[in-house]
């Protein structure tokens, strides 16, 4: 099942966003509902507050006195710590209930309606993250003039959540409601249609996304080391005690330089042998990066005096809207150490980049298909293990992965 985190501002209309997926037939798991529910009176955790917090949190009824339990733990840091610690496994088992049994049922899509969902930096748990963007001006007039909430009070509230740029710095997909609410209904049906279905599609037959047949270069995008970033939270969520070391590498990663539209990560192993591991690529594929077959090892890139290659294993993406290439190699072998020295090469020279620039514009002006195009770049990569050595011992390089 294809997994979704949806969060925005208070006022940003994700509450829309929710009841049309949920009408498209996706299940929604509201994180504030079931936050009400664990301390519904029944519920193992409303009898943990009494005894932690006494009678005085609890309403005539029997039912929890909310307001009153706010004014205990509000600058408590132990008594809120307490709360948390009773809450949040009731929380998190309900939600995994709810999740697991909509799986079950054969539902395509989950959607997490999570409001806490960067503060509590979750992003690497999901195979998307949807933030409703909506300006901060219009947010705050929907709250004082359709809820008719104090705007003094909106305000309080706004402030105390994350941050528009830290919300769409987690976010793989923007939908702009600063519009109608027709527009933001429009904006949600193009994204099931285009993206999600497919992703949904792709995860349950667990291939990876249809590749394109030619090869187009795109100008430098500066967007690519924020997916790249994403892209790794998730892959080291999902197997998180088999990762030694975890990078951007190729073309996208480097400033300024041309490149398909693809993101090459690097994924240290300590042994091959962990990425051959069931679990291991059951996790990934689960994650949205199915192994790809057949592709074991890659040409030495050593003038041509080597005579074995550089063994790895190969994931590629499920998510039709982003190409990932995941390279899992063992750590300090030479096709782990090239990748990084060549591409802080091309991050320290200059010439460099531009030598490779008008190589790749070469090799995409002698044909379109992709083999062809790599094929090209081949012998340029065979003749470079000099410079690239050479450069290492003029700088003092050594590798240094981003991400352990």
């Amino acid at each position: 099942m294809l997994r979704l985190g949806l969060t925005g501002g208070i006022g940003s209309g994700k509450s829309t966003v929710s009841r049309r997926l949920d009408e498209l037939g996706a299940v929604i798991v509201d994180a504030d509902a079931i936050a009400r529910e664990v301390v519904e009176p029944g519920e193992a955790a409303l009898e943990q507050i009494r005894e932690r917090f006494g009678a005085e949190v609890f309403a005539a009824d029997g039912g929890l006195d909310r307001p009153a339990l706010g004014r205990v733990v509000f600058g408590d840091p132990e008594a809120l710590a307490a709360l948390e610690g009773i809450t949040h496994p009731a929380i998190w088992s309900r939600t995994a209930e709810r999740f697991a049994a909509a799986e079950a049922a054969g539902v395509p899509v989950g959607v997490h309606d999570m409001p806490l969902l960067v503060e509590k930096q979750m992003a690497g748990e999901y195979h998307l993250v949807v933030v409703v963007d909506t300006d901060e001006q219009v947010r705050l007039q929907r709250l004082v003039e359709l809820r008719g909430t104090p705007e003094d009070e909106a305000r309080s509230r706004m402030a105390a959540q994350a941050t528009d740029a830290q919300r769409r710095a987690v976010a793989d997909v923007l939908l702009d409601n600063n519009g109608s609410p027709e527009d933001l209904v429009a904006a949600v049906d193009r994204l099931w249609r285009e993206r999600l279905v497919p992703f949904a599609d792709n995860l349950a037959a667990g291939r990876r996304r249809e590749r394109e047949a030619v090869v187009t270069l795109s100008d430098p995008d500066p967007a690519w080391p924020a997916q790249a970033a994403r892209a790794m939270a998730r892959i080291h969520h999902a197997v998180g005690a088999s990762v030694a070391t975890l990078d951007h590498i190729g073309s996208t990663s480097v400033p300024g330089l041309v490149a398909k539209d693809v993101l090459d990560l690097q994924l240290g192993v300590e042994s091959l042998a962990d990425a051959d591991d069931p679990e291991f690529v059951a996790a990934l594929t689960a994650a949205g990066y199915p192994r790809v077959e057949g592709c074991v090892a890659d040409n030495p890139k050593v003038d041509g005096d080597a005579t074995h290659e550089w063994p790895k294993r190969f994931h590629g993406s499920s998510d039709p809207a982003v190409a990932v290439h995941l390279h899992v190699r063992e750590v300090g072998s030479p096709g782990w150490r090239w990748s990084l020295l060549f591409r802080d090469w091309l991050r320290g020279e200059s010439a460099a980049r531009e030598e490779y620039t008008a190589l790749k514009r070469e090799a995409e002006s002698r044909g379109p298909a992709v083999a062809d195009y790599a094929e090209a770049k081949e012998p340029w990569f065979d003749g470079i293990h000099g410079r690239l050595e050479a450069w290492a011992r003029e700088t003092g390089w050594s590798p240094s992965p981003e991400r352990a």
